[in-house]
């Protein structure tokens, strides 16, 4: 089956990842580029522009190239350069089984909101729960309380996997739990142990969560506290805790999943509207703005 090229774009509450992958068309795939910026209050325009270009000079592709520009996320950003849109709970399904198929859940952590995703071995959801509105459980909450701390979100885990203790923080409500914070740090709790009550906290809720959606394992976090460490121990503790034989696993790559899948969808898209039109998978142009 001939390959099609295709870019995937999630379009984040806080950052922006763009993602150019080779498809073969039988479930396999190579990665081209992975590219990621954070918004930090620019217009989410133009920093996708800024993403988009670095991965496609990365990819040493063109956009007029690609066979399928496809989003996910906020898709509005994207409307100028996408020639169609994916929802995301099966992008993060789609990349997950991509960067790990042994994965049978997913966990998506990301800055608003967090999901539990059943998947099966192609990558189709077959059950999901999501976060309530508070934001006590998610990347954001996280970040804030790292920037109040004066603390870089890449020494978190570390910091907290060398806690003695935890100290406990509200988990049910995140301005609570801020407020705990701070009267924490006027009564001197080092910063260790008020993160890894933090975790425990996060911890809690996404256990919660991942029950709730009878999660299977292995499980795959991805999102963008994939990679805090301190998160992903308090995680394994609690599902330990209670009784669930999960293996809880990471990817360097995991934060990229939501567009790794939207350009695999990109290509499967493509190569249906090709079938449909009795035509080769040609190369499909981005919508015009």
């Amino acid at each position: 089956m001939q390959r099609l090229t295709c870019a995937g774009i999630d379009v984040g509450s806080s950052s922006i990842k763009v993602a150019v992958v080779d498809d073969d068309g039988d479930g396999g795939g190579a990665l081209r580029a992975t590219v990621l910026d954070r918004i930090r209050r620019r217009d989410p325009r133009t920093v996708l522009d800024g993403v988009l270009r670095t991965a496609l000079g990365e990819a040493k592709v063109g956009i007029d190239e690609l066979a399928y520009v496809a989003s996910t996320g906020d898709g509005d950003v994207a409307e100028a350069v996408r020639t169609g849109h994916f929802y995301g709970m099966t992008c993060h399904a789609r990349g997950a089984v991509f960067l790990e198929p042994r994965a049978r859940a997913v966990l998506d952590v990301g800055a608003l909101w967090a999901r539990a995703i059943v998947v099966d071995a192609r990558a189709k959801v077959l059950a999901s729960r999501m976060t309530s509105q508070c934001a006590a459980g998610t990347g954001q909450f996280i970040e804030n309380i790292a920037r109040y701390l004066g603390v870089r979100l890449d020494e978190i885990g570390a910091l907290s996997q060398a806690a003695a203790r935890p100290e406990p923080v509200s988990g049910i409500c995140a301005v609570l739990a801020e407020t705990d914070v701070i009267n924490m740090v006027s009564r001197g709790v080092s910063t260790a142990e008020i993160l890894r009550g933090i975790h425990e906290s996060v911890a809690i809720r996404l256990a919660k969560l991942l029950r709730a959606a009878k999660a299977g394992s292995p499980l795959l976090v991805t999102g963008g506290l994939a990679q805090d460490t301190g998160l992903i121990a308090c995680l394994e503790d609690r599902l330990a805790e209670s009784g669930a034989k999960i293996e809880v696993l990471t990817h360097p790559l995991s934060v990229h999943a939501g567009a790794i899948g939207a350009a695999l969808w990109g290509a499967f898209r493509r190569r249906k509207l090709a079938a449909a039109a009795g035509a080769g998978p040609a190369v499909v142009q981005p919508s015009p703005a």
